[in-house]
């Protein structure tokens, strides 16, 4: 599967940019999906410090496939206009990371109520950032989170069909659908397939929502890359394990003998994740 690239949430791996850098090289991943950096969430840096952090990508050669931002996820009941002029800012950080991508929620309702209640208003936000992404030539990824307006396949295709726009796609995140109670593959891919742009690689089961490494969750994950390389995707990978939590580590077995302890760091956590993927790649190309 030569036409996908690689990426990864780097922050999972640490809170130190020469540190993410170090272990992707390791795997030889050069592209970042950036949500952390130095403590705190890139949103948070100023445009000085994104110049800055630029310049140590450059330096080694990395790239950033999207821009992990915070974006929808806050009540649709907040204020929206300062939370605009964030996105305004997150626009200019893209411009000097060289990314066309700015991931997107699509907003908490007030638990208990009818989603259909603030469609009206959430689409009207996400239609004002469009316009106003589309400007600068930036296409905003919505992704399928737990709890918010597009967190089922059905009003995920909901917004992207009403706002229409080639600058909003989705990304596909299989680990959210199943916390969701929806299956992946093929239920939602199929309603969602000519929308995505961008793919997580999340795992999970279930039985208890948690998070495993790809192919030993519930999400059909191999089934999933087989089917977007039958469809030609030709996009981002984008590893975002969340293993931190996942007691049950250590009890799995790995192609790599990888060893495994309940406390083990972000550094090995990650390279778990990334061999689980290398493994579900490995035996689609032997099928090939």
């Amino acid at each position: 599967m030569s036409n996908l690239t690689l990426s990864a949430f780097a922050d999972e791996i640490d809170n130190n940019l020469t540190a993410q850098m170090d272990v992707l090289d390791s795997h030889n991943i050069k592209y970042i999906e950036i949500r952390g950096v130095y403590g705190k969430n890139i949103s948070e840096h100023t445009l000085q410090e994104v110049s800055d952090i630029k310049q140590q990508l450059d330096k080694r050669g990395f790239k950033i496939s999207a821009i992990g931002s915070p974006i929808g996820k806050i009540q649709i009941t907040d204020d929206f206009t300062a939370h605009f002029k964030l996105f305004q800012h997150i626009t200019e950080m893209a411009k000097i990371l060289q990314t066309n991508y700015i991931r997107i929620f699509s907003f908490y309702m007030p638990e208990g109520s009818t989603p259909g209640l603030y469609r009206d208003e959430i689409i009207s936000r996400l239609e004002e950032m469009t316009t106003y992404a589309a400007s600068r030539g930036i296409t905003l990824l919505h992704e399928n989170e737990k709890d918010i307006y597009g967190d089922i396949p059905e009003r995920c295709l909901d917004i992207l069909e009403t706002v229409n726009s080639k600058f909003l796609k989705a990304t596909f995140d299989p680990a959210n659908f199943i916390q969701c109670g929806v299956q992946p593959y093929p239920d939602a891919y199929s309603l969602l397939k000519k929308h995505i742009e961008y793919i997580h690689i999340k795992d999970a089961l279930f039985r208890d929502a948690s998070v495993v490494p790809a192919g030993y969750g519930d999400g059909r994950i191999k089934d999933l890359l087989m089917n977007l390389n039958d469809d030609n995707y030709s996009g981002f990978l984008s590893l975002e394990p969340h293993l931190a939590s996942f007691t049950g580590l250590q009890n799995l077995e790995f192609r790599s003998k990888i060893p495994v302890k309940a406390e083990s760091n972000g550094e090995t956590r990650f390279a778990i994740a990334v061999d689980a993927l290398n493994k579900l790649l490995k035996e689609i190309d032997a099928q090939a």
